[in-house]
């Protein structure tokens, strides 16, 4: 294929999503009903990229074995292999010998603007993308002139510009000799953006090109603005059986093999996956995913969440604003809350630390293979770890540890 090239950086495990990245790389956790890379790929794909490198190392088998060589995606894909993740400018001099003279250098865990990625290709220039964010302090950014950069300042409590850099680059092979050059940085990484201060410093044009759109997944209640994302991109699919008592409202898609029962009732953006059975007398509401071989039950309520592969929702069970992980089982009665009686930010936890998340709703961020026993009750912003199993009337709260 005559197209352009991008260099995927998706080694890393994504230690903030923790515990969903347990046994799977971020990039490989769903988004509106697919993995994350994969909603990238297509939106690469659409710009007009259609040749790929993967730099993949934590649990890369994931990777390799969903994309293979790209051909059901009808893309080209190799791999790079990371084998220590010591940063993103160490990522991309592992597919120094794969790339091309000018190539796309892309984080695996955003999703840009497909027209902004075409503006890239037809410049003759070097350049990045960008996107202004009312946070600055929790991203670098660019410095800027007249639309070209002038250099990236890491995450600062203090930065001097809004203008966030979105993990989007236009590069061309000058960029390996010059990080070669690049010293190991405070966090005892190679940061690819090191590398990109050393193009600015040695004359080269970069310029940036603001993002209309733009999402990145960088910790667990980031997949549910991914999924509205992606959700609100998709046209919807009907391979499923529908009985007749049911009703369906909007954009909603159903996979082939799933039945959705009489009474059941999905106000789209719904996407339900493939081998499930849904209903009778549910209710499903908009921004939910539901993966393959889901069970949802009598009486359930699911609001804008995510549920991954092979979990069963018993009977009477009500889940909002939540991430629950592969192959969970929630017993009858189960109560998911995902609103403070006093309307303040949820707070959960990033790698064991309590943040405030910036959501007035969220639920439940569960690892897989959960268990709940009937009428357990789950505190908004709880993170449970995989494999937990809780006792009948069991209220969880905080950071709930397997044992």
């Amino acid at each position: 294929m005559n197209s352009m090239q991008a260099i995927i950086l998706a080694a890393g495990e994504g230690s903030r999503m923790r515990p969903l990245t347990a046994s799977r790389p971020k990039v490989m956790l769903p988004v509106g009903g697919a993995p994350l890379l994969e909603e990238l790929v297509l939106r690469c794909r659409e710009a007009g990229i259609n040749r790929f490198v993967f730099v993949v190392g934590y649990r890369r088998d994931v990777v390799t074995s969903y994309f293979k060589d790209g051909s059901d995606f009808d893309v080209d894909i190799s791999y790079a292999v990371q084998e220590k993740q010591l940063g993103t400018g160490h990522a991309l001099m592992t597919a120094r010998d794969l790339s091309d003279d000018r190539f796309f250098v892309i984080n695996g865990d955003v999703l840009p603007d497909v027209q902004a990625l075409r503006r890239m290709i037809s410049m003759e220039d070097l350049s990045v993308a960008t996107h202004r964010v009312v946070e600055a302090s929790r991203y670098g950014v660019f410095l800027l002139r007249d639309g070209l950069v002038e250099g990236v300042v890491e995450k600062s409590p203090s930065p001097p510009s809004d203008m966030a850099n979105a993990g989007i680059y236009l590069l061309d092979r000058e960029i390996f000799e010059l990080m070669e050059e690049v010293p190991v940085s405070i966090r005892g990484e190679y940061e690819l953006t090191d590398g990109i201060n050393a193009l600015a410093s040695a004359g080269r044009k970069i310029w940036a090109i603001e993002l209309s759109e733009w999402v990145e997944v960088g910790v667990p209640w980031d997949i549910l603005t991914a999924s509205n994302a992606v959700l609100s991109r998709k046209v919807p699919v009907m391979d499923g059986d529908v009985e007749s008592g049911a009703t369906l409202k909007g954009n909603v898609s159903i996979g082939s093999g799933t039945l959705v029962r009489n009474g059941a009732y999905i106000e789209g953006p719904v996407w339900i996956g493939r081998n499930c059975d849904i209903g009778p007398n549910c209710y499903i509401r908009a921004g939910s995913c539901i993966g393959n071989s889901v069970r949802v039950g009598n009486a359930v309520e699911i609001k804008n969440s995510t549920i991954m592969d092979d979990t069963k929702i018993g009977h009477l069970s009500y889940v909002g604003d939540s991430v629950i992980g592969y192959g969970c089982n929630l017993g009858a009665g189960t109560i998911v809350s995902n609103l403070r009686h006093d309307n303040r930010n949820i707070r959960s936890y990033v790698k064991g630390v309590l943040v405030d998340t910036g959501r007035r709703k969220l639920g439940v961020i569960m690892g897989d293979g959960v268990k709940t026993g009937v009428h357990t009750c789950i505190y908004p912003g709880t993170v449970i770890e995989p494999g937990y199993l809780s006792r009948p009337g069991e209220a969880l709260r905080g950071y709930v540890k397997s044992i």
